[in-house]
């Protein structure tokens, strides 16, 4: 088992768990009818956040390691606290933006690790979690067009 492909999978682990206290928390705060698509698609991708943990987790457990506690957490997604106006809706976008960019950074780090330690089984999840990341960025970016050309 590789030290570096367990350190990642820790790290996936936790932000994945962290991504769905921000996105719950941001899909209650947010007020006004032009969040109401912004708060459905957040709680949407809640349920698909906490099975990337779930699967994260149990990759540890197969390669013989277990998943952090709470103890383990450090809050690192700044950009995505609530807002102080519960209606400041591109300041949310740009948070889940930020939040997904550095996701995708974090899941390629865990392929090319994966693929270094010949892990094809742990390169193939953070493949498939890596398109569902994409997937969430195109999503807000379309989110953000539309709201800097109003």
């Amino acid at each position: 088992m590789s030290e570096d492909v367990t350190s990642l999978l820790h790290r996936a682990y936790l932000d994945e768990l962290e991504t769905v206290m921000n996105y719950q928390t941001n899909a209650i705060v947010l007020d006004g009818v032009r969040a109401e698509e912004i708060k459905e698609s957040l709680q949407q991708d809640i349920q698909e956040e906490l099975n990337h943990a779930e699967q994260l987790g149990q990759r540890l457990k197969q390669l013989g390691a277990k998943p952090p506690g709470s103890t383990e957490f450090t809050a690192r997604q700044e950009t995505l606290q609530p807002p102080e106006d519960s209606t400041d809706v591109l300041s949310v976008i740009r948070g889940v933006l930020d939040a997904e960019q550095d996701a995708i950074e974090m899941y390629r780090s865990l392929i090319d690790s994966a693929e270094a330690a010949n892990d094809p089984v742990t390169e193939d999840l953070a493949v498939t979690i890596l398109a569902d990341e994409e997937a969430h960025r195109t999503e807000f970016e379309g989110f953000e067009k539309e709201y800097q050309t109003e």
